[in-house]
């Protein structure tokens, strides 16, 4: 690490699509120390709807916390693809969402989004498991 970026790792997901939903998501500062994790449930919901809340809340907590430099990991490659307008977003909800995400990136200055597999993002998957199942994610 130590590249004067945070990274912030986000996932969420619905049982059922749409269905119960939340959001999980771990901020970690330049030098790897975790900063922060929460999970969340956010109601009924799809799981791009949950995945945006995601990107959303996380950028929300690094601003809070004075991050300038972010890179974003989350395994959902649709939401990927529309945040760094590879992909148009038809979907209107989804749409007012990704304006609200990308605001939020602007006002950090230097945001960047990547996907990864799900296999690398792990503990904000099991975040939101245990945010469905009623469990207390510091326990992971």
């Amino acid at each position: 690490m130590g590249d004067g970026r945070a990274r912030l790792f986000t996932d969420g997901g619905a049982r059922g699509n749409p269905g119960p939903a939340a959001y999980g998501l771990v901020l970690y500062d330049s030098d790897g120390n975790e900063l922060l994790r929460r999970a969340k449930e956010i109601g009924r919901a799809t799981n791009n709807v949950a995945e945006y809340a995601a990107v959303i809340a996380g950028l929300e907590f690094a601003r809070r916390l004075g991050i300038t430099g972010l890179d974003v990991y989350l395994d959902a490659q649709l939401v990927v693809r529309q945040l760094t307008g590879e992909y148009r977003t038809k979907d209107p909800r989804l749409a007012e969402l990704k304006t609200r995400a990308l605001a939020l990136a602007r006002e950090l200055t230097a945001v960047r989004f990547h996907f990864i597999p799900r296999e690398k993002n792990r503990l904000a998957d099991s975040l939101v498991s245990a945010a469905l199942d009623g469990r207390d994610p510091d326990t992971l």
